[in-house]
């Protein structure tokens, strides 16, 4: 049985029809606040309560956040697109003219979110061009109760027609 080789493309074409919901993850250092658009975050465990997310190597944020040693996941309402692209964008000044709070734990706390998890790096995996990063949960705020943002399909939302690839 051969292997196939498989590209970028094809792969983020195939795995684009999984829906996933839209985060932001935040954590701060010397020079202040830090954050990126996540969509690669899962629960892990309930005992302990442990969850997941996916850092690209390439990102300037990740570095940062893993110096600290916390973080917090900033789930995102489907009316929050402008965090989405504020926190998608590679470099820039992100929490310019921002509105958010530091958490007890240190971490920039993004307003109205539907969810923060608030974690402590427990351990980080290498993973291809990405770290697999496992955080222990310290503290869970659910604050909205409406609907989540959503990617599918290399758009947001799943309202709309899926494109024919």
């Amino acid at each position: 049985m051969s292997v196939q080789t498989i590209s970028q493309a094809e792969m983020r074409s195939a795995l684009g029809r999984f829906a996933s919901g839209v985060t932001v993850i935040t954590g701060t250092d010397d020079d202040g606040p830090v954050g990126f658009a996540c969509q690669s975050f899962a629960s892990v465990s309930l005992d302990p309560p442990l969850v997941l997310f996916c850092a690209d190597h390439g990102g300037r944020s990740w570095p940062r956040i893993r110096r600290s040693g916390r973080f917090t996941v900033n789930v995102l309402a489907e009316d929050q697109d402008d965090l989405c692209h504020r926190f998608g964008r590679r470099g820039g000044l992100k929490f310019d003219g921002l509105d958010y709070s530091m958490s007890r734990w240190g971490t920039p706390s993004l307003d109205d979110v539907l969810v923060r998890v608030h974690a402590e790096v427990e351990t980080v995996h290498v993973a291809g061009d990405h770290d697999v990063v496992i955080g222990r949960v310290v503290e869970l705020e659910q604050l909205r109760d409406t609907r989540p943002m959503v990617f599918f399909s290399g758009r947001f939302g799943i309202d709309l027609p899926v494109p024919v690839p």
